[in-house]
């Protein structure tokens, strides 16, 4: 588990650090400098010796850890030019008492960049907490700086980037590479925060996670091999023990989604898969996924009673049949019931069926709905905009409503549920928005709740699974190439090695 923190959560770690450990600031921050300082002479191939190093510092503690990585580089002979931005009067403690130390070093201090290009670039204008548009002086240094020749580096994250959503604040720092500290910070990972951080190391300096006292953070990211998230099989099991799975998809001419539904179903484990859809795509399944059972609308009864969960949406319209299919699956109650594309935009038009499944999770039935951000604002009753600004809010509200899990999907998928913190999936890629990738996903959430998987955990390891998938198929095809079938196969792959990566075949 990767912990991603807030600007708030993070100070109060820095806090409990410093107040109830004993860790004095001075020394967070000299070793916040250390760190700066080594990802800079690696980059610099050790030598001890580069073309000259520039520090846009700030006049608070980011400035201040700025301030004491050019004294650290000078001390090993780097030549250092310091670029101070902002009220000198009006600085830290700990700014000022670095700057007195800087004074006795052979630091050249400026109020403008001297030169177009340095050999490295250090970004320490604005740490945590930025919250409103930067504006006037500091907007041009940053477009100053933007502007100047060489590696960037930027110390905590990107100036100009909301630590907790991502959010350019009207100017930002671009950075080739971002080394945080004690822990990554949300907005270097969400967009558009994550493609101006560069590569980001988290540097350990004495903030850990002794410095919680009980209150840890809201937002994690798995970082784990999937040998060590997904379901253990039972070498004696049989094709029941794996679960059976009624996929209520398709519709006239959208054969393909639930082919690929089911298809991403077997290849995640499930035992058996059970598609109910309308007999016009009855040749298509039977020729492309054999392996499957199927039905039409009247044989969903039987279908109930036969599966162990029950997936509905891919492709599945909105007519009459399709709308008391859901309600059908819902009356029922007890079973497992995923739900996703047009199954949630039935939902968002009956109001009765959010109640019944309202009232049906607060006894315990898993639910799992996969919303996009479309989908997601339809059933809120907001604009796309709205939901968009604050995706993981708007999850956890649904997700409240519902009693339920909900795995709000956009560029960053958030798996939210009551009680729970909020899983953000790192993994996929922008070729993964191709037709059909959502019904995939659909497949393998499935899966791994009919295997047995706790409902927030299928939702959030199966979007984790997906995205590994598409990075995978990015990597040997090209992100414009991506097609849902190809990450179908791939999750496959990676699930077969059971490992982050696929080194065998591509079956």
């Amino acid at each position: 588990m990767r912990y991603l923190v807030s600007a708030s959560e993070m100070r109060e770690y820095d806090r409990n650090t410093i107040e109830r450990i004993g860790i004095p600031a001075c020394v967070l921050m000299e070793r916040a400098a250390l760190a700066a300082v080594e990802l800079i002479e690696k980059r610099c191939g050790g030598t001890g010796i580069a073309s000259t190093v520039l520090v846009m510092a700030g006049t608070g503690n980011n400035g201040g850890d700025g301030l004491a990585a050019a004294r650290i580089l000078s001390e090993r002979g780097y030549p250092v030019e310091v670029w101070t931005v902002g009220d000198r009067g009006k600085a830290s403690a700990q700014w000022k008492q670095q700057m007195e130390i800087l004074k006795n070093y052979p630091v050249e201090c400026t109020d403008m960049p001297r030169q177009r290009a340095y050999g490295v670039l250090v970004d320490a204008l604005f740490g945590l907490g930025l919250s409103r548009a930067v504006e006037g002086a500091y907007a041009d240094a940053l477009d100053r700086y933007n502007n100047l020749a060489g590696w960037r580096l930027a110390l905590d994250l990107p100036s100009g980037i909301h630590t907790d959503s991502g959010e350019v604040l009207g100017r930002a720092a671009r950075a080739d590479a971002t080394v945080t500290f004690g822990f990554c910070k949300r907005g270097l990972v969400l967009y558009p925060g994550c493609e101006y951080a560069g590569e980001v190391k988290v540097a350990d300096i004495g903030i850990s996670e002794r410095g919680f006292f009980g209150r840890k953070p809201e937002m994690y990211a798995y970082d784990e091999s999937l040998q060590e998230l997904l379901p253990k099989r039972d070498g004696g099991g049989n094709k029941g023990t794996f679960g059976k799975v009624l996929m209520v998809a398709g519709s006239v001419n959208m054969a393909g989604a639930a082919l690929l539904a089911a298809r991403a179903c077997y290849r995640a484990g499930a035992g058996m898969v059970k598609v109910i859809t309308p007999p016009e795509n009855r040749g298509i399944l039977q020729q492309s996924v054999p392996e499957a059972l199927l039905g039409t609308y009247e044989d969903l009864e039987a279908g109930m009673e036969w599966a162990d969960v029950y997936a509905i949406g891919p492709g599945l319209g909105q007519g009459r049949e399709a709308a008391e299919s859901l309600r059908r699956l819902i009356r029922q109650g007890g079973k497992p019931l995923l739900l996703d594309a047009d199954a949630l935009n039935l939902l968002a038009r009956d109001r009765q069926a959010r109640v019944s499944l309202a009232a049906q999770g607060k006894e315990g039935r898993v639910i799992v709905l996969t919303p996009h951000v479309g989908e997601l604002a339809r059933l809120l009753g907001c604009s796309i905009a709205e939901c968009k600004a604050d995706l993981p809010a708007a999850g956890r509200t649904f997700a409240a409503a519902l009693n339920a899990v909900v795995a709000a999907k956009d560029a960053r998928t958030f798996t939210c549920a009551p009680g729970r913190d909020i899983c953000v999936n790192l993994s996929g890629n922008s070729g993964m928005a191709t037709a059909g990738s959502g019904d995939v996903l659909t497949g393998i959430i499935a899966a791994l709740l009919a295997q047995g998987m706790e409902g927030f955990e299928a939702a959030a390891v199966g979007v984790y699974v997906h995205g590994k998938a598409g990075d995978e198929v990015t990597a040997r095809l090209g992100a414009h190439a991506c097609m849902a079938g190809d990450i179908a196969r791939m999750a496959a792959c990676i699930i077969r090695e059971r490992e982050a990566g696929c080194s065998g075949e591509w079956q």
